[in-house]
């Protein structure tokens, strides 16, 4: 009779050890960050569904997406994100550090022949996950390293200029060796250059390179985007023991397309023939912004063919999310590092201020936790670091360095007072500055030895920014000089430090 008491406490005791090991890693939620590079916020089927497109400006893309479109009905939709600095690098070194770019040590694309590369002290959010004993996953672009010449010309890491190394992988972005600048990244799984049926691919994970060392190039001749959303698929079943299951994960997914170049070789062509009639394109059907130019815009069909994609393949994430259990306790983020002009005024790509180029995507998904609204929070891009922390109940794990704000408690109550909704949103570009109110767009330009020129677009009453405005004609250009000038002191950014401008901004 003792005994069985004995190993009824026991088995008491172990219960409630389990229970109690569960409740920990409950109270933890996992999360993941979904990021496809020059993803525009117009090109989610959701802004064409009901009245949503009134919160947008400018018409919808005519795409199809539908994974993305669950996860925007049901969660909470931001229509004023932007991207402060709508450029690969930039927006990586902001996102990961939550430092604007005179902190972070990126001012521009990283290279092969400049400097710029994230600091390898810098405190990153993967690093803030790691210590709350996260599980930190990395997957596709990464392209914050900067490029020397470390490889053999197979494409081996030997981490030295002399032979056989002295190569370089790729003119951009480059291979992230392990230590400081991986910022705590536990699985590595990173693909990189412009080829979206041809990347170069690096892992940690000998299983998911064909058994080749971290270091060594795997060339799998697949479309990026699939290939990374099987091995994330493996990773959250940890299928040979990727992940530390005792811990929550924090995974961070950087997918390549819809990045130009925009061609049959580099689209997923089964999204293709839904964009064409009869195999060509209506580009009066495609293009809805008034400001678009046809044939700067002529790849319509080819960039919303890599968007239904990217749709597709992070469905099949989110379905094995859901297969092992693990729907219910993680946040799930999809946003991007900047849009795509799409011939809006006669441009292609991204690195301008106009709208289609700075507002990105962001959806924040969380089951059981979020009612799903529309918001028009004003969100840059170094807010995410902290509002991601203080979602998962990591607020006081913030570093103190970090510019961005946590908007935690916005995300969660709209009516929050714990803290202010921002009226404004930097704008950064090689050779201006600006300030997004929402409603107005002011900026600024000067290269060197050259007239300032500053400009405004009112976005309420011109959202297609037709018009620009001299800023001499505008009543608000005196409060919106001021504006911009405190943004700059406020982020210590180069223009304050170097006082570019000063006669016209006046910083003091």
């Amino acid at each position: 009779m003792l005994k069985q008491v004995k190993q009824a406490v026991l088995l008491t005791g172990m219960v409630g050890m389990t229970l109690g090991v569960q409740a920990q890693k409950a109270s933890k939620p996992n999360v993941i960050y979904i990021f496809p590079d020059q993803y525009r916020n117009y090109s989610m089927g959701f802004w064409s569904q009901g009245d949503n497109a009134k919160h947008l400006q400018g018409n919808p893309d005519p795409v199809s997406t539908p994974r993305i479109d669950q996860l925007a009905s049901e969660g909470v939709v931001f229509s004023r994100a932007v991207s402060n600095f709508p450029l690969c690098s930039p927006y990586r070194g902001m996102l990961l550090s939550g430092m604007y770019p005179n902190q972070n040590g990126i001012y521009s694309n990283c290279r092969n022949d400049r400097t710029d590369q994230l600091k390898k002290d810098a405190n990153c959010i993967t690093d803030v996950f790691s210590d709350a004993g996260y599980h930190v996953g990395y997957f596709g672009k990464c392209h914050w390293e900067k490029n020397d010449p470390l490889f053999t010309e197979d494409g081996t890491y030997v981490g030295t200029t002399d032979a056989p190394g002295g190569n370089y992988i790729n003119r951009y972005d480059t291979y992230v060796p392990p230590g400081a600048s991986r910022h705590s990244i536990d699985y590595f799984f990173q693909t990189l250059k412009d080829e979206h049926f041809n990347p170069r691919v690096y892992s940690n994970d000998p299983k998911a390179v064909r058994g080749k060392k971290d270091g060594e190039l795997d060339l799998p001749k697949r479309f990026s985007a699939q290939l990374e959303s099987e091995k994330i698929i493996d990773y959250l079943a940890n299928s040979h023991g990727q992940r530390d299951e005792d811990k929550p994960f924090f995974v961070m997914w950087a997918l390549n397309p819809p990045h130009n170049p925009w061609t049959e070789e580099s689209t997923y062509m089964e999204f293709f023939d839904q964009y064409t009639e009869n195999g060509k394109a209506n580009l009066n059907k495609l293009l809805s912004h008034k400001n678009a130019d046809h044939k700067a815009g002529d790849y319509a069909p080819y960039y919303f063919a890599n968007v239904s994609a990217v749709d597709h393949f992070i469905g099949k994430v989110l379905d094995e999310l859901k297969k092992q259990g693990l729907d219910d306790n993680t946040i799930i983020v999809f946003s991007s590092d900047h849009g795509e002009m799409l011939g809006s005024h006669g441009l292609q790509g991204k690195n301008y201020p106009e709208i289609e180029s700075l507002s990105v995507p962001f959806i924040i998904h969380w089951k059981g936790h979020l009612e799903h609204r529309i918001d028009d929070l004003i969100l840059s891009v170094p807010d995410v670091m902290p509002t991601l922390l203080g979602l998962a109940g990591l607020e006081k794990d913030i570093p103190e360095e970090v510019e961005g704000v946590n908007y935690a408690s916005i995300v969660e109550n709209p009516k929050s007072k714990e803290v202010e909704r921002p009226k404004s949103a930097l704008y950064i570009s090689p050779n201006g500055r600006g300030v997004y109110t929402g409603d107005y767009m002011f900026v600024v330009t000067q290269k060197e030895g050259k007239k300032i020129n500053a400009f405004f677009y009112d976005n309420k009453k011109d959202p297609e920014q037709l018009n620009k405005i001299p800023a001499s004609k505008m009543k608000l250009e005196k409060a919106m000089k001021k504006e911009l000038a405190a943004l700059l002191k406020q982020t210590n950014d180069r223009w304050f430090v170097n006082k570019v401008c000063d006669d016209y901004l006046k910083y003091e």
